[in-house]
């Protein structure tokens, strides 16, 4: 079968069946704006959500191939990148941390840029810096044909070729244009956005990761929400195949209609999901606040539970260290944790090395599944 070729000519979409559209934009709407509005009432929530955002990462990148959970990278991440982790697995949890800078890198950017392609490529040199694909033209626009199919097989075989390069700063030009202008509804223009920007495949790697932070920049920067905090890769990487397959139709057969259908599903759906899984956790950390007070007896008892909330795997000298609690106390308090089972042990002290201990019921929520 001969490969799709880019849709030249058709991006912005002509006509949207709207009629197809209406039943699935209210909804959407409405579930984002229930998350958003959760999200600006939770005090530090990026502190309390902290391993959505690294779950997030996790699962974008797995789009791409990564096998790495997110309890394997909290704990390397808390051990200072061990040299017993395998290689490859230590390449796959290096990506997925720079998936999590990249993000907070463009957040950081839009304090002073708008949403753009200099932003967008920043955000990329920060993805594959130090990591595979770091020697693929990182944060530039590519200068050669990509295409998408089974790596080692010749472009005749491709299921997909983007635009040509010489066509490629024109064409981002126009994106970039269109990223601002107005919209009947801003969730049907994300989608249009982020189905060009895919099938563009601007630069040579990490495409797919970048599409894919570009959606909360894009409902930040539209104000749909507080902060860019919304997790839509547990809907497409549970839903991959279908995910590739509208993008697909659009360059394909020009329908933008089943896709931006398909996309307003993920975001009514994910948004509810993100929601509950938020709930979750802010009631468990209304009660473990309650509850560690009177367990530790102790004024920094709340100071600890916020700490262990942004670092949920964590080695305990770090938490005596860094923690602003005296060390007696810090000590004292981390031994009621694993007294009463709040924190578990993952690696216990050895040869010098500190434990490392996992709160595993707030990692449990984010996962959505026991698994610590």
């Amino acid at each position: 079968m001969a490969p799709v070729r880019y849709h030249e000519g058709q991006f912005p979409p002509r006509q949207l069946d709207w009629s197809r559209l209406i039943s699935v934009i209210g909804p959407a709407n409405a579930a984002l704006a229930r998350y958003d509005g959760l999200m600006a009432a939770i005090p530090n929530a990026a502190v309390l959500l902290s391993p959505m955002t690294t779950q997030e990462a996790v699962l974008s990148s797995r789009i791409e191939g990564t096998q790495a959970t997110m309890g394997e990278v909290l704990e390397y991440e808390a051990s200072g990148a061990p040299e017993r982790v395998d290689p490859a697995r230590r390449e796959d949890i290096e990506e997925i941390l720079n998936y999590r800078r990249a993000m907070r890198h463009a957040t950081r950017e839009m304090e002073k840029l708008p949403l753009c392609n200099r932003l967008l490529k920043r955000a990329h040199e920060t993805l594959l810096s130090g990591v595979r694909g770091h020697d693929r033209a990182r944060g530039k626009f590519r200068t050669i044909q990509n295409y998408i199919g089974v790596v080692g097989r010749p472009m005749e075989e491709a299921r997909f070729i983007p635009i040509a390069p010489d066509a490629l700063e024109s064409g981002m030009a126009r994106w970039e244009k269109y990223l601002h202008d107005p919209a009947d509804d801003a969730l049907v223009q994300l989608a249009i956005v982020h189905a060009e920007f895919e099938s563009w495949h601007p630069f040579l790697d990490g495409n797919g990761r970048i599409g894919r932070i570009l959606i909360p920049l894009f409902l930040y920067d539209r104000k749909l929400l507080h902060a860019p905090m919304f997790y839509l890769s547990e809907y497409l990487e549970a839903h991959r195949q279908q995910y590739y397959d509208n993008l697909l139709a659009v360059s394909r057969d020009d329908d933008w209609t089943g896709w931006c259908r398909f996309f307003l599903e993920a975001i009514q759906k994910q948004a509810a999901e993100n929601e509950a899984k938020a709930r979750m956790i802010l009631d468990l950390y209304q009660r473990r606040k309650d509850w560690i007070t009177e367990a530790t007896r102790s004024k920094h008892g709340v100071r600890a539970l916020d700490w262990i909330f942004s670092q949920p795997t964590f080695r305990t000298t770090d938490f005596v260290e860094s923690s602003n609690i005296p060390k007696p106390t810090a000590y004292r308090i981390l031994k009621v944790l694993q007294t009463n089972r709040l924190l578990r042990v993952i690696r216990r002290a050895s040869g010098g090395q500190p434990a490392i201990l996992v709160y595993s019921e707030l990692l449990n929520i984010a996962e959505g599944r026991t698994v610590f």
